[in-house]
């Protein structure tokens, strides 16, 4: 026999339940009380040691787009959830660089800037000695200036 033949559908399992729920309640009608008494202190203490069943709610969601309704799990959601936080994480980083690289260009183009419209021509800022004296300052240069003709002997 082909082992998928073996297998009831859930309405073929319903139905032989039903049947043989309804045969074992003919066939008790006919036993003594000793009997039922057992039956019934042992179907009794059945109960209290089973296990809550979990209650499944059946949840439809659309297929696709092909319009059917079908019930099912969230599966779709647990395979995509994850997907979200790294899209997020993905445009956060893409709009960081993108701030920093406008950042920098706002940078260079502020010197610019200030290097076009100074009072000194560019090539001033190219000489070593401009940049020692912008680095000392002017005043720097004035008191070694009066340092050095009070030490010399006149």
């Amino acid at each position: 026999m082909n082992r998928n033949q073996d297998i009831l559908n859930p309405t073929e399992a319903d139905q032989f339940g039903q049947s043989a729920a309804a045969l074992l309640r003919q066939g008790s009608q006919s036993l003594p009380a000793g009997i039922k008494d057992r039956l019934y202190a042992a179907r009794l203490k059945a109960l209290s040691v089973k296990k809550p069943e979990k209650v499944r709610v059946k949840q439809y969601v659309l297929a696709g787009t092909s319009g059917n309704w079908s019930s099912g799990s969230r599966s779709f959601w647990n395979n995509v959830g994850w997907i979200a936080p790294l899209v997020v994480l993905v445009f956060g980083l893409i709009g960081i660089a993108q701030w920093q690289q406008d950042s920098r260009i706002n940078d260079i183009a502020e010197l610019d800037v200030a290097l076009l419209t100074d009072d000194v021509p560019p090539d001033a800022y190219a000489d070593s000695g401009f940049m020692s004296f912008l680095k000392n300052g002017p005043l720097a240069d004035a008191e070694q200036d009066g340092l050095d003709t009070s030490k010399s002997p006149s």
